[in-house]
């Protein structure tokens, strides 16, 4: 993604009793059941490498983050499945017990941890109803296995809406209603419902967290008043928007990405006020550019960043000035 490698409509994600399967093999936490995703929710992706940006452990993830998305679960050799490998030796000898400990942390302190799939370099594929099974049972493990709270779906090299739909559905029977469920996709991707990325969304939007679509990397687009816009302003952000939620998508499942620093993504950083005014103009009708909605949309979810260790970097800049400020909105 989230150009130095690579979540998420999602619907409310209040708490339920959650699957037997869950409860008996104890990984994901009764927390992690009844735990809800904030009206107003920050998150970030955090880096399972190290590629210059600060090196981070999971406790070490700034507060302000609400949903933290681990970045990246590993294709295997069957299709569709997937596994997680955590980079020990590249993060200072992080041991696997750590980093569930540290999950179980997060979560304990109102967080929710998911696991992303994809990435620039990802190649994960669900082509089939075969690859589909072996995508949900694959990712349920890992939410068994290491406490996960949901999945963030980031694959930026192609995806078939009916067989991630089916994927997704069945996750979301095995994992229950405590499911926390993102997606990242590119510009490109939701410029248009019948895109396959904007079809996903919209067949999985009973279940769906956020869509925190990925405004850099980009070109210029048109927006949802039919004209173009070019990355790095206002405008593009809300016009942008504009279209995911005038297209069908709830505005708790709409977010804004935007990179943590100009070294995040290869284009279309933006400074943090920038976030904030685009925010603003969505939720208040304030703050615009040259375009300006038609309505406001009070509910929209919030704001995502590629990443919690690029803004470590950055001196948390992104964080401390954007989570607030989603925070705070109506």
């Amino acid at each position: 993604m989230l150009a130095a490698l690579g979540l998420a409509v999602a619907g409310l994600s209040t708490g339920g009793a959650g699957s037997a399967d869950a409860r008996d093999a104890g990984a994901r936490d009764a927390g992690a059941q009844t735990r809800a995703v904030p009206k107003h929710a920050v998150t970030g992706y955090w880096q399972n490498f190290n590629n210059g940006a600060t090196v981070q452990r999971l406790s070490q993830v700034q507060d302000q983050y609400d949903i933290i998305a681990v970045a990246f679960a590993d294709a295997t050799g069957q299709p569709g499945q997937v596994t997680f490998n955590l980079d020990s030796a590249g993060l200072g000898g992080y041991t696997v017990a750590q980093f569930k400990a540290d999950i179980k942390a997060k979560q304990a302190a109102g967080k929710s941890v998911i696991v992303s799939v994809g990435g620039e370099r990802g190649s994960v594929s669900v082509n089939s109803s075969a690859a589909a099974g072996n995508f949900a049972n694959s990712v349920y493990a890992l939410m068994r296995e290491y406490g996960f709270d949901g999945v963030d779906i980031d694959l930026e090299n192609g995806l078939n809406a009916t067989y991630m739909t089916q994927a997704l559905k069945s996750l979301a029977q095995k994992a229950g209603p405590g499911l926390v469920l993102t997606m990242a996709p590119q510009t490109i991707d939701m410029q248009s419902t019948s895109n396959a990325y904007f079809k996903t969304a919209l067949n999985v939007k009973d279940i769906l967290t956020v869509v925190n679509m990925q405004y850099y990397n980009s070109g210029a687009m048109l927006g949802c008043d039919g004209k173009v816009y070019g990355q790095g302003s206002v405008d593009f952000l809300t016009a942008l928007a504009c279209i995911q939620l005038e297209g069908g998508l709830a505005p708790s499942q709409v977010g804004i990405g935007t990179p943590a620093s100009p070294r995040g993504a290869g284009s279309g950083h933006v400074s943090p006020t920038v976030v904030k005014n685009a925010l603003d103009c969505l939720a208040r009708g304030t703050g615009c550019g040259s375009f300006k909605p038609s309505k406001t949309y009070p509910g929209i979810r919030g704001a995502m960043t590629w990443s919690t260790n690029w803004d470590a970097l950055n001196g948390n800049a992104w964080s401390n000035a954007v989570g607030p400020h989603v925070h705070g909105l109506p």
